[in-house]
């Protein structure tokens, strides 16, 4: 997968010498991280996986995890 690749790139430059290098690269790999969760919670409901299970596997209530991602263009559809 190349997202993750990306992401190994990005994690690696944030332990840089360069605090604004670093602090860079580590928004850019939250954002990252956000589009990659995004796409696995959108993966996850195309197959028909439950609120709860996809909040179970993100470790947080299924509330939390509904309010979060219910509204998104990929979910519910």
């Amino acid at each position: 997968m190349a997202e993750v690749g990306a992401l190994q790139d990005l994690v690696g430059r944030a332990g840089g010498d360069d605090p604004l290098a670093a602090l860079a690269a580590l928004a850019a790999a939250r954002r990252e991280l956000e589009r990659l969760e995004e796409l696995q919670v959108r993966r996850a409901r195309v197959a028909s996986a439950s609120w709860a299970s996809i909040a179970l596997a993100l470790g947080v209530s299924r509330q939390a995890v509904h309010q979060r991602f219910r509204l998104s263009r990929w979910c519910d559809r």
